[in-house]
């Protein structure tokens, strides 16, 4: 069998390609939070500064009160609150804290 030789030009294709789809790509994403606590309160804030900057109108988020709906964190196994859970695109993603760490939460999220 013979082998193609891959041209430098192929994998720019390539790589142009992906970050085309990235762009167009929704997140789904679900942060997990007690109340109405300073922690909560924080990392609500600072997911949705993120989501604005970096991934303006291609998002979707849902912050769920665990003491409104218990069963739902008991759903996604959570063990440490705030939690948010990238759910879409895959491979799922779990962040657990206040989410001020910017370029931990990108990483986290894949951008």
């Amino acid at each position: 069998m013979k082998k193609k030789k891959i041209e430098p030009k192929d994998t720019v294709e390539a790589f142009e390609r992906a970050v085309k789809e990235s762009d167009s790509q929704l997140y789904v994403l679900r942060l997990y939070v007690t109340g109405a606590t300073v922690r909560s309160m924080c990392a609500i804030e600072n997911i949705r500064r993120i989501c604005k900057e970096y991934l303006q109108g291609r998002y979707d988020l849902e912050v769920i009160d665990i003491y409104q709906y218990p069963k739902l964190a008991r759903g996604e196994q959570i063990v440490a609150l705030p939690t948010l859970i990238k759910k879409l695109p895959l491979p799922l993603r779990r962040l657990v804290g206040d989410l001020s760490d910017t370029e931990k939460v990108l990483f986290g999220l894949g951008l």
